[in-house]
């Protein structure tokens, strides 16, 4: 599938997690929490040492969801995007949206192996939601 057909389906639902959420509002983490929230999207931080981010109740790991998720943008370390990858496979999320520089060698066909469907590489979320510093 092309980029754009997998962004339209990454974009057609309504329950997003941001993994790396941040409580820094100048973190691209917390950006693209704001972003859903902007474009009225329901979504889930995920950050195992906040409470909270931007006033949303934080989940520590996806085991942890009580809800289905539509897709799961990860803003993390690359280190760390492995395992956020893995536990998203294990979680039944589909969706991945690993935004730039959260990427690791071996990545996508990592997520292809686990039949995750995955935007990576360079489309931003922030960009095409029309992310506004201002709101």
């Amino acid at each position: 599938m092309e980029e754009r057909a997998l962004i339209e389906d990454f974009l057609s639902g309504e329950v997003y997690v941001v993994a790396g959420a941040s409580t820094d509002r100048s973190k691209y983490g917390n950006k693209v929490l704001r972003c859903y929230q902007q474009a009225g999207r329901r979504v889930i931080p995920l950050n195992p040492r906040a409470s909270e981010v931007e006033g949303l109740p934080c989940i520590a790991e996806l085991s942890e969801l009580e809800i289905e998720v539509h897709g799961l943008s990860i803003i993390t370390p690359p280190g760390v995007t492995e395992g956020v990858i893995e536990a998203a496979a294990r979680q039944g999320i589909e969706r991945v949206w690993v935004q730039p520089g959260a990427e690791y060698q071996g990545m996508e066909e990592r997520c292809a192996e686990l039949g995750l469907s995955c935007i990576s590489g360079g489309a931003c979320l922030l960009v095409v939601l029309g992310f506004s510093e201002k709101l």
